[in-house]
Order: structure tokens, then C-alpha cells, then sequence
């Protein structure tokens, strides 16, 4: 009888620790090892925060004149200037192999072109 009443506890007692681990949260992390001047540093990472970053700061910041060059210069645009900015657009000039070219962003995150 106490062979049995053993055997049942053991099994009740693996059935309850495995329903327990599978029903634990993930917890993933990001972590570096750095190897510097100071020696070797663990850097534990934020996913989300590096992720989603300043959310509230960037949604009100529009298309910055620097922006405006680069996106100029990723449509093809050679030695791009930004010649005009409203609260509603950045305008952008420069060569093309055609001759001289205008680009016109809303000043926007991301600057879309108009």
C-alpha cells in the first residue's frame, strides 16, 4: 500500500512541476558581452525601448532639413539644398542628369514626397 500511495505522489508531483514550467512566461533578454579599456562589460539591452525609442518626442518633429537632403539624394538628386521650408513642406534642389530638379517633402515624419 505504501508502494502505491508513493508512486501516485511521485507522479503527482512530475505532472505538477511540468504544467508549471510549460505555463511560465518567456522571459527573453538581449545581452552583450563589451570588451573595452575597462575591461569586460555585460550590456543588458531593452528591446522595446530601443524599439520604440522616444515615441512621443519624434511624433512631433517634422522632416528636418537634413532629412530633406538625404531622401533628396536617395531619389537621385546630385548636391542637393534645401531652398524652402513651411510648416507644410521642405522644398529641395539639385542636379539630375538632365539638369537642375526640384523635389518638394511634407514636412512630416518621414518625409514623403508630395
Amino acid at each position: 500500500m505504501f508502494k502505491m500511495v508513493s508512486k501516485f505522489g511521485l507522479a503527482a508531483a512530475l505532472s505538477v512541476a511540468t504544467c508549471s514550467v510549460f505555463a511560465m512566461p518567456a522571459a527573453a533578454q538581449d545581452m552583450e558581452l563589451r570588451i573595452g579599456p575597462d575591461g569586460v562589460r555585460p550590456v543588458i539591452r531593452d528591446r522595446d525601448r530601443d524599439r520604440y525609442g522616444d515615441r512621443d518626442r519624434d511624433r512631433d518633429r517634422g522632416c528636418s532639413p537634413g532629412e530633406a537632403r538625404a531622401a533628396a539624394r536617395d531619389e537621385g538628386l546630385r548636391r542637393p539644398e534645401v531652398v524652402r521650408v513651411t510648416s507644410r513642406s521642405v522644398t529641395v534642389e539639385g542636379m539630375t542628369r538632365s539638369g537642375p530638379d526640384r523635389i518638394t517633402f511634407a514636412n512630416r515624419r518621414g518625409c514623403p514626397i508630395i
